[in-house]
């Protein structure tokens, strides 16, 4: 980003600079703790993708509805998710935000109105396109709509329930806006090796839903993109699809070496880096001056190593709390002993 566009408030811009900010310094704090062994099973990262995500979370409403794939942690924090919260159930802590039974993949929080992340690829679009479904019985459309963004990656394209639920949106008018992250790779193959129509925007034409390109290191335009497509979704009933062009600056997950990247393949990212391009920008427009970059990074230190600390010292689920939050009718004959209880119990 060079340009701001005329009338932009600047603490708006600073805003966007200090969420982008937070979720790197998070993000990267999450990498270190996981190998650490302080977070254990899968974990990915939002490292070169703050822009799309601080601007597409601007976008969207506190009434509307979000649903993700595994790759949510800066999601969770634009929603108003605490840093505290969000880091603790990283750790599988009993203070996370779903008490430690989710981990990294499935953050959920229904007073921020974000339905959870999936680690199933594609395991989002279903529930998304039949909560959208459900907001048609619950009101009508207007500019006070309310309206569902389901969140996917690049390969999520390329299965059934992609297909199945853009059907579906298309011929029953439903408020949602699918949002494609595109950075290139789906795990280690790159969208040409992998889509018939690597354009991916255009992939609900077949179903004569709208789609839109942006570009995913830019706040503003992701922020824009993102509007016009929950305006359609919200005052004309309407589906849309908006492809996010962006980079992700490390492996799938923390786990991947990303060997498979070339090392101009790696240049290009990290050259399209959407933090320092960001710095600049506001350095260059005299909107920030370097006093106030440092003072913005600083806080997000602060944050982040509060919520690591909460994060450590919160407690852990004890055994008799395993089936909390579990709902399920009685089945006979089901059994109900936990590991090492005794297989008979003598009177």
């Amino acid at each position: 980003m060079e340009h701001f566009p005329a009338g932009e408030p600047t603490e708006r811009l600073l805003g966007y600079y200090a969420g982008m900010v937070l979720i790197r310094k998070f993000e990267l704090s999450a990498d270190q703790m996981y190998k650490r062994a302080k977070i254990g099973g899968y974990c990915h990262l939002n490292l070169g993708e703050e822009a799309t995500v601080v601007g597409l979370m601007d976008a969207l409403r506190p009434s509307d509805y979000l649903f993700t794939n595994y790759r949510d942690h800066g999601y969770a924090l634009m929603r108003g998710m605490t840093p505290g919260a969000v880091m603790a159930e990283l750790f599988g802590k009993s203070t996370g935000v779903s008490k430690g039974r989710g981990g990294s993949m499935h953050l959920f929080d229904t007073g921020a109105r974000m339905m959870g992340g999936y680690g199933i690829v594609g395991g989002q679009l279903p529930p998304a396109t039949g909560a959208a479904l459900a907001l048609t019985y619950r009101g009508a459309p207007g500019p006070d709509a309310e309206v569902v963004m389901c969140q996917m990656g690049d390969g999520t394209t390329n299965i059934g329930a992609f297909h199945e639920s853009l059907n579906l949106a298309a011929v029953w008018n439903l408020p949602i806006v699918y949002v494609i992250v595109n950075n290139r790779l789906g795990m280690g193959t790159t969208v040409e090796a992998a889509a018939g129509e690597p354009e991916l925007y255009k992939r609900g034409c077949s179903y004569r839903i709208p789609g839109e390109r942006v570009d995913g290191t830019d706040v503003v335009a992701v922020r824009e993109g993102a509007r016009r497509a929950l305006d359609r979704a919200r005052l004309e009933r309407k589906p849309a699809l908006l492809e996010v062009m962006s980079y992700r600056l490390r492996g799938h997950s923390v786990v991947d070496p990303a060997r498979y990247r070339s090392a101009s393949d790696l240049e290009i990212a990290q050259s399209a880096d959407p933090l320092p391009l960001l710095r600049r920008s506001l350095l260059a427009a005299g909107l920030m001056d370097e006093a106030q970059a440092q003072d913005i990074e600083s806080e997000a230190d602060k944050k982040v190593a509060a919520a690591v600390a909460f994060a450590d010292s919160s407690p852990d689920p004890t055994p008799d709390q395993l089936f909390d939050y579990a709902y399920a009718s009685p089945v006979a004959n089901a059994a109900h002993a936990l590991p090492g209880d005794p297989l008979v119990v003598v009177p």
